[in-house]
């Protein structure tokens, strides 16, 4: 039987699967990476907004992508940093109560942005003729704008839900991160209907979006297949194959993680995949589209240039 506790004032967050003397090593490596994704994404940005070539839809849906990430690692990684650092694993109620809500907010946020970039492809290639009068300046605003909206209700159903219920003594949670399931597990409450929020809510953001992307591209494969020589074609595709492994790794390790979820003994396993979508997917985004994407190495190549002319 759980003890009950009517009232939580913090909770203990036992972190990464590793050894003590290992904690200096993994704390300089997480840093290197946090330090990495900001600056990347933060270029990513910067290239954007001062290069007149990329003021497209397709990179305005990658400028907020690229903020989307920043801040995305933000929520978790600092917090797990400390804790390393001070071997102060506590987190206050109402600081782990946030950083779940942030975490779901733009996770749900990175899936509605994937979705508008997959359906710039889709209209890229498939209405090529009708592209500028598709994808005007207001329907990028306004997806943007629904995909906050959407995030930033499925992300407020979750925290509302579970501010209600109540926990039990044992307030420890096996992650580095306030992971909603994880605290579920810890609530002596009824949970069914958190459960069947959850379900509900994660088709609307994450199947659905997921359908429509596969979707956009299986519509886009058959209009490679039937027009495989049109110049115009091949440029729009050379940007879909960056977005591709982006979907890939992102919603990989999601479905691996919860939709094929390891058994409870394997907790540790479940930390590490989760590491591997709130770590390393967006710090290799900045790489994926910047390496296999030439208007990005221009837009690079001209800063360069630019700063090299304005220091002599």
């Amino acid at each position: 039987m759980k003890e009950n506790q009517s009232s939580v004032s913090e909770f203990i967050l036992l972190g990464l699967p590793i050894r003590p003397e290992q904690q200096g090593v993994f704390f300089s490596l997480f840093l290197a990476m946090y330090l990495t994704t900001v600056l990347g994404n933060l270029l990513i940005i910067l290239l954007i907004r001062l290069d007149s070539r990329l003021h497209t839809p397709m990179y305005f849906f990658l400028s907020h992508l690229a903020f989307t990430d920043i801040s995305f690692s933000s929520v978790t990684v600092p917090k797990m940093l400390n804790n390393m650092q001070t071997q102060d694993q506590s987190i206050p109620y109402a600081g782990c109560i946030a950083q779940m809500y942030f975490f779901i907010f733009f996770t749900d946020l990175d899936n509605f942005l994937l979705t508008s970039m997959a359906y710039d492809r889709f209209v890229a290639i498939c209405h090529p003729l009708h592209y500028t009068t598709i994808m005007t300046q207001e329907l990028c605003t306004s997806l943007v704008a629904v995909s906050w909206v959407m995030s930033c209700v499925s992300a407020l159903s979750h925290t509302l839900l579970l501010a209600r219920l109540s926990f039990c003594a044992d307030t420890t949670i096996p992650h580095f991160f306030c992971d909603l399931a994880a605290l579920l597990k810890l609530s002596c409450s009824d949970t069914s209907l958190n459960e069947l929020v959850i379900f509900t809510v994660g088709v609307a953001v994450i199947t659905l979006p997921l359908i429509c992307i596969l979707t956009s591209y299986g519509c886009i494969g058959v209009t490679i297949l039937k027009v495989p020589s049109t110049k115009g074609i091949c440029r729009a595709l050379s940007t879909c194959g960056s977005h591709l492994s982006v979907v890939s790794l992102y919603y990989g390790t999601i479905i691996g993680l919860y939709f094929f979820p390891s058994s409870s003994t394997s907790s540790d396993k479940n930390v590490v995949a989760s590491v591997m979508y709130t770590v390393v997917t967006p710090l290799l985004n900045p790489f994926i589209y910047s390496l296999r994407n030439k208007d990005m190495k221009g837009a690079l190549e001209k800063l360069f240039n630019r700063a090299t002319i304005s220091s002599q």
